[in-house]
């Protein structure tokens, strides 16, 4: 299994950007696709997960009502939606494969990483 992330880039605080995650490899309905991302001299963190089936989705406090994550099972990927970027979302976002998952927040708990893509945010 392999995942690709992209859409990174430069935006201004308030703006939006989307991120996608190419899953290569066979995919089942309990699998889950996870968002992380670090930002300079800070650990890993949670920032939203959704089950292949699309039946459940999950999303750390700090970007609730603003990101939104979704998956396209035609074209194995997962999409992360970006608005109301703030300064403080500036960072490198990795997506991660479950399997079976939980939706969990803890990093350990997915098998599989992408490579990162850098955001940043500028006010």
């Amino acid at each position: 299994v392999q995942l690709q992330a992209s859409g990174g880039g430069l935006v201004q605080a308030g703006g939006s950007l989307r991120l996608s995650c190419a899953v290569s490899g066979p995919m089942f309905r309990n699998y889950v696709i996870g968002w992380f991302r670090q930002a300079p001299g800070k650990e890993r963190e949670f920032v939203a997960a959704v089950r292949w089936s699309g039946s459940a989705t999950a999303y750390a406090d700090p970007v609730k009502g603003r990101f939104t994550v979704s998956r396209d099972n035609a074209k194995n990927t997962v999409s992360l939606q970006m608005d109301s970027l703030k300064l403080e979302d500036t960072a490198v976002y990795y997506c991660a494969l479950d399997r079976p998952g939980g939706l969990s927040v803890l990093e350990n708990a997915y098998d599989y990483w992408g490579q990162g893509t850098q955001v940043t945010v500028s006010s």
